[in-house]
């Protein structure tokens, strides 16, 4: 302790320099634990998406491919499947263009709910039941709008209607929360055999089926069975558990694991030699000051531990404020992705890497004050 002083001194003889330094760590060690965050919010998603609940769609396509609902019995008969339900979606607005939600439109029979990853309290459920242009909304929808059980809201719709305008209108009975970290933020919930009798155009089909299986362990066998039932067929079927498509949606947007490496080494490296170049400068400008040291009895491994000193604190201060930003911003942005989150063991990996890069940037320039020739320094210094 008693050459703390010492160490504060020689941090702060150049302000600028110092400030610099400590800002480049902060932001390097705040970026790598926003994308620690990042990763343990994807690895999440991926976790907490059901192995037991699947979805058959389109081999052609998930999305713009519709499916008969007449393969709907042949899909109930498959073993290990409990529920099967028909789902079609499209998309509507409310009052503006800016105001839109997702719309699910599904059959409302028994335990129907059980075929997704919603939370639906038994009376939105009943009443869901007992109207046909009834309408559950997601609590992020009823917040965003305003919109309250009771309320008759007008939709535009991309689906046209029979009487052949897009003007629907449904009647709020209930609210509901989504499990799913990948599904929609804002939807809605609306009666199907409502929607497809009301409708033009693409009647009896869906866009897909969600199927819950009696055991998640029969994933893969029961998307087999479901598959093969259709193949060769003018509608062949792509089975999927939500499991798996998370996790393809992992592969799709690359190696998480090397992205981050790629991207926190880059960092560190630029980081290195920013800090190292900008250490060995002051090195050579503090020749004089350390020959004085030095002519005061320091030996050359108190100079080089000195030195060292000087980049640890301001390399673990950098790492714990970049970190501790990280931190804050982590609970802000799992509003939007959720599952973002700073693990406790990521905070002491980052201190360590701060203490680790400290060394190996500092190792050079202390290493250049501990053979500094006190003769040579002093005679440098009055020759300039």
């Amino acid at each position: 302790m008693k050459y703390l002083p010492l160490v504060w001194s020689g941090l702060w003889r150049k302000p600028g320099r110092t400030i610099l330094i400590f800002l480049q760590v902060s932001v390097a060690f705040a970026l790598f634990g926003v994308l620690q965050g990042l990763k343990t919010g994807v690895a999440h998603a991926a976790a907490a998406a059901r192995a037991d609940l699947l979805i058959v769609h389109s081999r052609l396509s998930s999305i713009a491919q519709s499916l008969p609902l007449g393969l709907l019995g042949q899909i109930r008969t498959v073993p290990g499947v409990k529920i099967a339900i028909p789902v079609e979606l499209s998309f509507g607005t409310w009052q503006d263009p800016s105001q839109g939600t997702g719309v699910v439109a599904v059959t409302p029979e028994d335990n129907w709910q059980e075929a997704f990853t919603y939370t639906i309290a038994p009376q939105y459920l009943e009443a869901f039941r007992k109207s046909r242009t009834a309408m559950l909304v997601r609590d992020l929808v009823a917040q965003k709008y305003g919109w309250k059980i009771g309320d008759r809201i007008p939709l535009k719709l991309i689906v046209t209607q029979q009487n052949g305008t897009n003007d629907w209108a449904f009647e709020v009975v209930g609210t509901f929360t989504d499990s799913d970290v990948g599904g929609g933020r804002y939807i809605v919930i609306v009666s199907y055999p409502y929607f497809d009798e009301a409708r033009v155009l693409k009647k009896g089909t869906v866009n897909h089926f969600n199927v819950a299986i009696s055991d998640p362990k029969l994933a893969a066998p029961v998307c087999d069975a479901i598959d093969r039932r259709f193949a060769n067929s003018s509608h062949e079927t792509k089975t999927e558990s939500l499991r798996e498509m998370a996790q393809a949606n992992m592969q799709a947007i690359g190696d998480f694991d090397f992205l981050i490496r790629a991207v926190v080494g880059s960092v560190l490296v630029a980081l290195l030699f920013a800090t190292t170049t900008m250490m060995v400068q002051s090195i050579h400008e503090r020749t004089p000051e350390f020959a004085v040291v030095k002519t005061l009895g320091f030996s050359d491994r108190t100079v080089f531990l000195l030195v060292l000193a000087e980049a640890l604190l301001i390399f673990v201060s950098g790492a714990v404020f970049g970190l501790g930003l990280a931190t804050l911003a982590l609970p802000l942005a799992a509003r939007f992705v959720p599952g973002l989150a700073m693990p406790a063991v990521v905070i002491v990996a980052g201190l360590l890497l701060g203490m680790a890069v400290a060394l190996v940037s500092a190792t050079i320039p202390a290493m250049l004050a501990a053979r500094l020739r006190v003769v040579t320094a002093l005679a440098g210094h009055h020759a300039a």
